[in-house]
């Protein structure tokens, strides 16, 4: 079994580190719209309460920044292990547990999410596109490459998926070390190793004498 399984997943390493190296571009070049947003944010503001004037193409736009960064940066948030959990609970938890709640968790949630949202948004983008469809809003933005953003989106988030479970596998064959390792689960694994032994400070030994 080592024979067949270690090689592979060696293998499957690569294609890991292709996924994030594409995803951490995408995320780090995203997050600049992050800046151009809030430029058109302020502008569009000062426009309006100095000219009294106003255009819905530049509110539109503004979303769909906030869209691009969201749906685009999301792979990328998952790679710098920032993404929502609960680690009050979780940190307190052995840590191969923890890597099987990793495992199961994007198993059997996140790989299948993103492949429902990819199945229902591809024909949701699709027709858009065909029609050409423009914003309900006069002089709005055409729609479908917001709609465009959604599949894109998840099917980057899809790939990181697959590459986080194949460093997980990794990390627990002892392949590669834990980038993720929580300081304050590796105090508490020492200090269970041993219970009895005493916490020293310096609180009393610094304590001047009388």
């Amino acid at each position: 079994m080592e024979f067949f399984w270690w090689p592979s997943l060696r293998a499957l390493l690569f294609l890991s580190r292709a996924i994030d190296a594409l995803n951490t571009f995408i995320g780090r070049t995203v997050s600049w719209l992050i800046l151009v947003a809030v430029v058109i944010s302020a502008g569009n503001a000062v426009v309006r309460k100095v000219l009294s004037t106003s255009s819905n193409a530049w509110l539109e736009l503004q979303w769909y920044l906030f869209g691009a960064v969201f749906l685009l940066a999301a792979a990328w948030t998952l790679i710098c292990n920032e993404h929502i959990r609960i680690d009050v609970v979780s940190s307190r938890f052995p840590r191969r547990l923890r890597n099987w709640i990793e495992i199961l968790g994007h198993t059997l949630f996140l790989l299948p999410f993103c492949i429902l949202l990819l199945i229902d948004s591809w024909p949701f983008f699709l027709k858009s596109y065909l029609q050409n469809e423009q914003s309900m809003n006069a002089g709005g933005l055409v729609v479908w490459p917001a709609k465009l953003l959604v599949v894109v989106g998840f099917a980057l988030l899809f790939l990181q998926g697959i590459s986080e479970l194949i460093k997980r596998i990794a990390i627990m064959r002892g392949l590669i070390p834990d980038p993720h390792a929580d300081s304050f689960h590796e105090q508490v694994e020492a200090q269970t190793a041993r219970p009895f032994e005493p916490a020293t400070t310096g609180g009393t030994a610094n304590r001047a004498k009388p």
